[in-house]
């Protein structure tokens, strides 16, 4: 937020723990925007503090980076935006929003890795953060199936399959160089998991053609 002399206003006083919050949100959103490693001074103009304010939360520069690295690779708000997806609402439509929400979630990690340098996702040491992990993992599947929810007998394949193909395709479809530069829509990355792109339905099984 700027003031009207055009000079950026200041955040107000934070507790420590939201301070550090806060400029981990700041240095994700500054190495999204730029696509590099930002400078400090970049850094506390998108947080609103003044530069000396990093160094009195974090240690290093660094040591604010490691902390974007580990907070922006975990599961986060994703439970909950999935959750808020209308139940009531048709398949198709709650499959557009489901990967809405995963294809943002894909983008944001593809840009932060390439702001970084990185070439695959962190690897977890802590054993705490381990053990999320692999908590995560099986949560996440649950409610990614829970958007299926009573309509798996639209599909022709089980709602844990249906949910694979999906990611898998999000996935793909979602990153620049993998997609060469031409990012799916949610609309197109559903409509050809459930339609498929060939103009002559298959034939349904136990028949044959003529």
């Amino acid at each position: 937020m700027h003031a009207a002399n055009g000079s950026r206003t200041r955040a107000p006083h934070l507790p420590q723990d939201e301070r550090r919050a806060a400029l981990i949100d700041a240095t994700r959103d500054a190495l999204l925007e730029h696509g590099a490693v930002p400078t400090t001074k970049q850094i506390a103009s998108a947080a609103g503090v003044a530069e000396g304010t990093i160094f009195r939360v974090f240690e290093s520069k660094e040591a604010l980076l490691d902390a974007v690295v580990r907070e922006s690779f975990v599961i986060g708000d994703l439970f909950d935006r999935i959750e808020a997806i209308d139940p009531g609402l048709p398949l198709r439509e709650r499959l557009y929003l489901f990967v809405e929400v995963l294809q943002t979630r894909f983008q944001q990690m593809f840009g932060l890795m390439a702001a970084l340098g990185m070439v695959s996702p962190p690897h977890v040491q802590d054993e705490g953060s381990r053990r999320r992990a692999q908590e995560e993992g099986p949560a996440l599947v649950e409610r990614l199936a829970g958007v299926i929810g009573d309509d798996a007998d639209q599909l022709s394949v089980p709602p844990n399959e249906a949910i694979h193909l999906l990611r898998l395709l999000t996935f793909s479809g979602s990153h620049p160089h993998i997609s060469h530069g031409s990012v799916l829509a949610p609309r197109s990355i559903v409509d050809v998991l459930l339609d498929g792109i060939s103009a002559t339905p298959a034939p349904a099984a136990g028949r044959t053609t003529p």
